[in-house]
């Protein structure tokens, strides 16, 4: 605080020039003041002498008397502060190290420790020789997927269209080098979005093993284009693959789990089945319908005790939007941005496995711009609603320049 009048201006440059304090005031001060009563009136004006002390030299002058009594009365209520900050932080410290905290913080961390790993031995064993079929292996998240069960331990059915590809995967698979016990996959040929193939194919996915404890339906193509540019055609190729294909194969193979009341079926989604974005129309409600169905589907199976996971990811490195189909049917053919900087297959497969062991129910795999979206998209929608009409204008701004 500065002095209120020219006196106490000139006294404070003096204070600058003490060249020597009186032993008596050798010591430690919290805040230090100097201060006088004027001759008039109740106003006491400080000078703040802690900057100055280590150098000062003091030598005394006009109007000095009691300055060195009020200073060692500051110094003393400066010590009873010091004495009561120390004396707090000496109760905090017992307090936390006493006998009743310390057993309690580390039971706490034991507890938790003990629940991981109950948690960890559960879905190994949980894993450990189901038999998990796999739509979709041949590439992408399935391939991935059936290297982690099959590392697991489980007992794998690949299914695909591409006979070679699944006899690619079989050999790998087969010079994995794992720490439990593997079994030898088998290979079920068919097109997911071929209705008539789905009643042979579960009948030979039966017959593999006699009974089906987990199905992930991975499965699926992506699509890009203009609803307006969009034919109907291609809206029904995107949703007998994503939707229909899944729904029939789950329902083909419900009834066995029903009558052993053991079972898992996940549903791979997308993040899309939670939000829609531009161009991506008839994905998006393909994912849309799959979210909902196998909703659904968890409440109706409760009583059997048939879990039902859906997880939705959010961008993988993978072929999906090579593969993809356009507007008029075409192959998309390019690798989006989007999709080449997303997570790697392998590192989602890891987290499929974890959601099947540990029986969680919806599970998102998505960056946190993805999931933000989505709760955007719940709690301010008119917000989200403009962010995707400039999206549009963004991307229809770049394909036509």
């Amino acid at each position: 605080m500065a002095p209120c009048t020219e006196e106490w201006n000139q006294r404070g440059k003096v204070f600058k020039n003490f060249e020597k304090l009186p032993e008596s005031w050798d010591c430690q001060y919290d805040q230090l003041y100097l201060v006088r009563k004027p001759a008039r009136g109740p106003r006491m004006d400080p000078i703040n002498l802690l900057p100055y002390l280590p150098q000062a030299k003091w030598s005394p002058g006009p109007g000095d008397q009691g300055w060195h009594a009020m200073l060692c009365q500051v110094r003393k209520e400066s010590q009873k502060c010091t004495r009561r900050k120390s004396l707090l932080k000496v109760r905090v410290m017992d307090f936390v190290t006493s006998t009743a905290i310390l057993p309690l913080l580390f039971g706490c961390v034991g507890i938790f420790g003990v629940f991981k790993l109950l948690q960890w031995i559960r879905m190994k064993a949980y894993l450990r020789n189901a038999v998990v079929v796999v739509t979709g292996a041949t590439s992408g998240l399935g391939r991935e997927c059936a290297r982690v069960f099959y590392s697991a331990g489980a007992k794998l059915v690949l299914c695909g269209r591409n006979r070679e590809a699944l006899e690619e995967l079989t050999k790998e698979l087969a010079s994995l080098a794992t720490k439990v016990q593997t079994h030898k996959p088998y290979m079920v040929t068919f097109d997911l979005a071929d209705p008539g193939a789905i009643a042979a194919a579960t009948a030979e996915i039966l017959q593999c093993f006699g009974h089906v404890d987990v199905l992930i339906n991975n499965a699926g193509i992506s699509y890009r284009g203009a609803i307006v540019d969009t034919t109907t055609d291609v809206d029904k190729k995107v949703m007998e693959t994503n939707y229909f294909g899944p729904v029939a194969l789950t329902k083909a193979l419900l009834p066995s789990m029903i009558k052993r009341r053991q079972g898992h079926i996940v549903a791979i989604s997308s993040v899309q089945g939670k939000i829609s974005i531009p161009f991506r129309s008839a994905y998006a409600a393909s994912k849309h319908a799959t979210q909902a169905f196998f909703d659904c589907l968890r409440a109706e199976m409760e009583q059997y005790e048939i879990e039902v996971t859906v997880i939705s990811p959010g961008y993988i490195h993978t072929n999906l939007s090579l593969n993809a189909v356009t507007a008029d049917g075409s192959t998309y053919g390019v690798m989006d941005k989007t999709t080449a900087q997303g997570r790697s297959p392998a590192e989602v497969a890891r987290d499929v496995l974890a959601a099947v062991g540990k029986k969680k129910k919806d599970v998102i795999l998505a960056d946190l711009l993805p999931s933000l979206a989505i709760y955007l998209r719940t709690l301010a929608p008119g917000l989200f609603f403009r962010l995707m009409a400039s999206r549009a204008r963004k991307e229809r701004k770049s394909k036509n320049s």
